[in-house]
């Protein structure tokens, strides 16, 4: 068990960490996708609830 935790903190070492610049950078590209996404799944849902609201409307 000790020769596991020790293997996981020498791996931990090799990890490269992003600098606070590129983890901003990421931080915004993530949330801005996330935005963008939402927006777009939500203009379809209403897109095609109000296609189905139509069709059933006209029956």
């Amino acid at each position: 068990m000790f020769k596991f935790f020790r293997n996981v903190a020498s791996e931990m070492r090799k990890v490269s960490w992003p600098s606070r610049k590129e983890l901003t950078r990421y931080t915004v590209t993530v949330i801005t996708t996330v935005v963008v996404f939402a927006l777009f799944f939500t203009v379809i849902d209403l897109g095609i609830s109000e296609l189905m609201r139509v069709l059933i409307d006209s029956k």
